[in-house]
């Protein structure tokens, strides 16, 4: 907060903290659900000075180089999303070809066939949606409620595809000798972070009916 006289939203500058820095404390390591590559860690800042030239942007516009980057990442956690979930539902795919019951794959009863088409018929409409946001930020157009909306329906549809292959193995989709419930609990965070599914929603909502209402 750099201007406390300021409306709300208007008074707050970005900086760049470099590591090392003294006052800067990096806290423990969370112990997550799933995501166990990426590390999380809480950040301390106590009497931590930082260098006027750190400032990032101009002076008192951070909240909306902070909400453009959060739009800009929503893209990058529905690729993330996309790509866990198209993992979970290849892996699924394969096993139901090679798994077999009543002297059949299992690929060839209609329960299993249904979670497959519509597994992957929802992952390439959101691959689509990904596409058409990372292609209107490309070309420097407004971008933020393309990204709510791919981020939404992605990420939910990779959790569906995640537990709809953790369904198609069985049993042990559930065990960890097998790569679909480490997908499961991966995918879980895709439509938390970032936004969550609901503030996604609120986007989106926001920017159709204030489209509609200067129309």
């Amino acid at each position: 907060m750099t201007d406390k006289a300021a409306p709300k939203g208007k008074g707050i500058s970005c900086f760049l903290v470099e590591a090392g820095i003294e006052g800067l404390i990096i806290g423990k390591a969370e112990e997550k659900m799933g995501q166990h590559a990426s590390s999380t860690n809480e950040l301390l800042f106590q009497d931590c000075r930082i260098p006027q030239d750190a400032l990032m942007g101009q002076i008192n516009d951070g909240f909306r180089i902070a909400v453009a980057e959060l739009a800009g990442g929503r893209i990058g956690v529905g690729s993330l999303g996309l790509g866990i979930g198209m993992a979970a539902i290849d892996y699924a795919s394969r096993y139901a070809l090679e798994r077999k019951q009543f002297n059949q794959p299992i690929a060839n009863f209609q329960a299993i066939q249904w979670k497959i088409a519509d597994s992957y018929t929802e992952l390439e409409a959101a691959r689509l949606l990904l596409m058409n946001a990372a292609f209107r930020k490309e070309q420097g157009r407004s971008f933020a409620k393309e990204a709510s909306m791919a981020k939404l329906f992605v990420t939910e549809a990779a959790n569906r595809a995640c537990y709809e292959a953790v369904q198609i193995l069985g049993g042990y989709g559930y065990t960890r000798e097998f790569p679909v419930e480490r997908f499961a609990r991966d995918a879980r965070v895709t439509s938390i972070y970032e936004g969550t599914s609901e503030i996604q929603r609120l986007i989106v909502a926001r920017e159709v009916l204030g489209g509609l209402a200067q129309g």
